[in-house]
């Protein structure tokens, strides 16, 4: 009797500590997942869904400009080739910027609101580049 008692602690005690190591079922999963969220708002981070619409907002925008320019490279003198040769490239670091946050995953809030601004200053250009067609 007593081996059967002390065989079924052993096995008790087998069960919690492999239960525990698994990360305790999928009340200890979705905890983990909440407590990460909370971090990642604490920190500033924006969540998945959230970064995703920041950027197709300025993918939208960014084709928009682009159909801007194919519009004005028509008849285009000299000096304004230079401008917008310099629209391209602050196009295209706004495009390596938006690639490296997409690539980590995760971007902060602050991070994004600074590429958004990047991204109003450019259009503002842009703007101006036409009126003076």
């Amino acid at each position: 009797m007593k081996k059967i008692i002390l065989i079924g602690l052993v096995m008790g005690l087998l069960t919690s500590f492999s239960y525990a190591q698994m990360g305790g079922g999928t009340m200890s999963g979705q905890k983990s997942e909440t407590g990460k969220g909370q971090m990642m708002q604490q920190k500033g981070m924006m969540d998945r869904g959230q970064m995703m619409g920041g950027m197709m907002d300025m993918m939208n925008q960014m084709s928009g400009m682009m159909g801007k320019m194919s519009g004005m490279m028509k008849d285009m003198p000299a000096d304004r080739m230079k401008m917008m040769s310099g629209m391209m490239k602050n196009m295209s670091t706004q495009m390596m910027d938006m690639s490296k946050m997409m690539e980590k995953g995760m971007v902060s809030e602050k991070e994004m609101k600074t590429m958004k601004d990047k991204m109003m200053r450019m259009q503002k250009k842009m703007n101006e580049m036409e009126m003076k067609k």
